[in-house]
C-alpha cells in the first residue's frame, strides 16, 4: 500500500543535484559558477580599429613595405642629402668627365661637376615638385569630387563638365606657352609644381565624386541627417573618412605621374633650367653622352626608375589595404 503521509517541501541542495557549488548572488539566487574554458579563449576575437586593420593588411603586403622604405630613404636623401656630402652640385672640380671612382662616386661631367651632387640635387627638385603636386592636387580634388558627388543636381553638372574641360588641357602644352610669356617664373620648381597641381587634380576629383555619390544613399548618412546633422558636417565627418583609401591610392598614383611629367618638361626644357638642375634636365643633357660617358644617362634614369616603382607598389598595397573585400594580399 502507497505511503500517503505529507512530506516536508524539498529543498534546493548547494550542490544543484550535478555535484557542482551553488554561488548564491545579490539577489539570493542561487546558480552555478562556470568556469571559464579553453574552447571559450579559443574562440575569443580581439577587437580590432579599421586603422590597425589597414596596417595589418598593409603590413602582409610585403612588396609594398619594402618600396615604402626604400622611398622614404630616397626622399630623406635628396631631401638632406646634399647637404652632407663634400661637393655641392655647383661646385666645379679639376676632374673632367672622370668615371665613378671612390672620390666621385658617380663620375664627373665635361664640366667638372660631381654627377652625386648633381643626382641629389636633381632628386631634391623632382620630389619637391611631385610632393607639392600631390598635396595640391589631392586637396582640390577631393573638395570639387565631395561637392559634386553629395549635392548632384546642377552643381554635379558644372563641376563635372568644367572637370573634363581641365582633364582635356595638355600639362605640356600649357607649361610651353607659360614659359614663353612668363620669363620671371620659368625653370621655378614652386611655379611649375603649382600648375602641375592645377591641371592634375581632375582624376581625383572624379573617383571622389563616385564615391560619395554611392556614400550618400547610406543609412548612417540617412541617420546624421535625420539628428540634425548639417551638410559640411556629414561631407567631412561622414563620408570623407569613408573615402580615404580611394583618396590615398590615387594621391601615390599622382605622385608618380608629377615625377614623370616634370621629368618629361625637363627634358623638353620647359621644366626646371640651369643653373639649377633636376633629374629630366640631367638626363637630357647625359643623352648625348650616352654611348661614351653613361655614367651621365644611367644614374638619374635610375632614380627615376626607382622612384616611380616604388610609388606604384606602394599604391598596389595601400589599395589592397583598404580594400574590405580584399581576403587576399598579393606578394
Amino acid at each position: 500500500m502507497a505511503d500517503t503521509r505529507p512530506r516536508p517541501p524539498a529543498t534546493p541542495t548547494d550542490d544543484g543535484g550535478d555535484g557542482q557549488a551553488l554561488e548564491t548572488t545579490e539577489h539570493g539566487v542561487k546558480v552555478h559558477e562556470v568556469p571559464a574554458t579553453t574552447t571559450e579563449r579559443e574562440f575569443t576575437v580581439v577587437r580590432r580599429s579599421q586603422s590597425q586593420m589597414v596596417i595589418r593588411r598593409f603590413m602582409a603586403h610585403k612588396l609594398a613595405v619594402g618600396s615604402l622604405v626604400v622611398f622614404v630613404l630616397v626622399v630623406i636623401v635628396s631631401l638632406i642629402g646634399g647637404r652632407f656630402w663634400k661637393y655641392g652640385y655647383a661646385d666645379i672640380t679639376d676632374q673632367f668627365s672622370s668615371p665613378p671612382s671612390l672620390e666621385h662616386p658617380m663620375g664627373t661631367d665635361d664640366i667638372g661637376h660631381d654627377s652625386l651632387a648633381q643626382v641629389l640635387r636633381g632628386a631634391q627638385k623632382s620630389v619637391q615638385v611631385a610632393l607639392m603636386v600631390a598635396i595640391l592636387a589631392t586637396t582640390i580634388g577631393a573638395l570639387i569630387g565631395a561637392l559634386a558627388g553629395y549635392y548632384r543636381g546642377w552643381v554635379d553638372s558644372a563641376l563635372m563638365r568644367f572637370t573634363d574641360l581641365v582633364l582635356t588641357i595638355p600639362s605640356i602644352a600649357i607649361l610651353a606657352v607659360l614659359a614663353s610669356t612668363v620669363a620671371s617664373q620659368a625653370g621655378n620648381w614652386f611655379f611649375i609644381g603649382l600648375v602641375l597641381a592645377l591641371l592634375q587634380w581632375t582624376y581625383i576629383a572624379r573617383v571622389v565624386r563616385g564615391t560619395f555619390l554611392s556614400l550618400r544613399e547610406k543609412e548612417f548618412v540617412e541617420a546624421a541627417r535625420a539628428l540634425g546633422a548639417s551638410d559640411t558636417r556629414i561631407m567631412f565627418k561622414h563620408l570623407l573618412p569613408n573615402a580615404t583609401g580611394s583618396i590615398i591610392v590615387n594621391a601615390t598614383i599622382t605622385v608618380a605621374v608629377a615625377i614623370l611629367v616634370e621629368t618629361a618638361l625637363s627634358y623638353l626644357g620647359l621644366g626646371i633650367r640651369p643653373p639649377d638642375t633636376s633629374l629630366g634636365l640631367l638626363i637630357s643633357t647625359g643623352q648625348q653622352a650616352a654611348t661614351t660617358r653613361p655614367w651621365l644617362f644611367y644614374f638619374p634614369g635610375l632614380i627615376i626608375v626607382i622612384i616611380a616603382l616604388t610609388i606604384n607598389f606602394i599604391g598596389d598595397g595601400l589599395r589592397d589595404a583598404f580594400d574590405p573585400t580584399q581576403t587576399r594580399v598579393r606578394a
